[in-house]
């Protein structure tokens, strides 16, 4: 049996019990800090630099530079860990392993909570950066939670016109080590854009071009759109979060199908009741390809 399928299996039985709990990357849960929608706000933005209101994010309960060993600064921790140990293995089942996806069945379950505060948590590497891709084009979460003006472009753009280059794109920001992509403009015809051939070449420039750098999607829910399935399809490992009490067992395994399963795939409990036991961050024994 799959770590997946015991995962999803684990979900049915505390389910019964009156308890939803899955599997993280590494057996942690993150709890919801009451962020749903952060509004836009206007920041200090030039072509290629924005100012992150960091005083603002830490508000909203997302992680900063500044940061201490709080608990859900501890417990990224040990989710981002195996994602960077299969980032940067060798070999060809671990190709593209640094396009990291986080995906969720549904939309609200903490999908841009979660990729934001990884992406965070991996800028303070020491020897890695991050670039932050906003995924999301049809509705672009990354940008209004870190208070980016709308209509940047981004990734639609580069997409659609071929004479843009990437790094016009890229917007540094005043957290060392983290780059963002915006989502850029809309498109009826999103889909097709994130399946063309255009997409395959970024995505491989990405992965191939900057040896230290880990590339995070925040991508639509599995379950409500098509085009994370096909962006699922570019990445070498998947992250999918589930609410906790919310997310049904059906819905996780209708998401997980739309899933190649023999990727790298992690579950990630999100708004969790605390559970704190002697093995609570090593009980589900956490992460790996579906054959493992």
């Amino acid at each position: 049996m799959s770590t997946i399928e015991k995962a999803v299996g684990k979900l049915g039985e505390l389910g019964r019990n009156g308890i939803q709990q899955i599997s993280d990357v590494s057996g942690a849960t993150v709890p919801e800090r009451g962020v749903a929608d952060p509004q836009p706000v206007s920041g200090k933005q030039s072509a290629n630099r924005v100012e992150l209101d960091l005083e603002r994010l830490e508000r909203l309960g997302f992680l900063t530079p500044e940061s201490g060993r709080g608990q859900l600064n501890e417990e990224i921790r040990h989710v981002k860990r195996p994602l960077l140990i299969n980032a940067f293995r060798s070999g060809d089942a671990y190709q593209a392993s640094n396009l990291i996806m986080i995906t969720s069945a549904r939309p609200g379950e903490g999908k841009t909570f979660s990729s934001v505060n990884l992406a965070m948590s991996i800028a303070k590497e020491r020897d890695k950066t991050v670039l932050l891709v906003d995924a999301d084009v049809a509705r672009p979460s990354v940008s209004r939670t870190l208070g980016l003006q709308p209509k940047l472009p981004g990734l639609v753009d580069y997409l659609l016109d071929d004479s843009l280059a990437l790094s016009d794109l890229l917007l540094k920001t005043n957290v060392p080590n983290l780059r963002v992509l915006p989502a850029g403009r809309s498109h009826i015809h999103s889909t097709e854009l994130l399946s063309s051939d255009a997409m395959r070449q970024l995505v491989s420039e990405m992965s191939q071009r900057y040896a230290d750098r880990i590339i995070i999607f925040d991508s639509p829910p599995l379950l409500a759109t098509t085009e994370a399935a096909v962006l699922a399809s570019l990445v070498g490992q998947v992250v999918m979060v589930v609410e906790s009490e919310k997310t049904g067992r059906q819905e996780v395994n209708d998401a997980l199908a739309l899933l190649d399963q023999s990727k790298m795939i992690g579950l990630v409990l999100n708004k969790a009741r605390p559970v704190f036991t002697s093995d609570y961050y090593g009980y589900y024994g956490g992460y790996g390809s579906s054959g493992d």
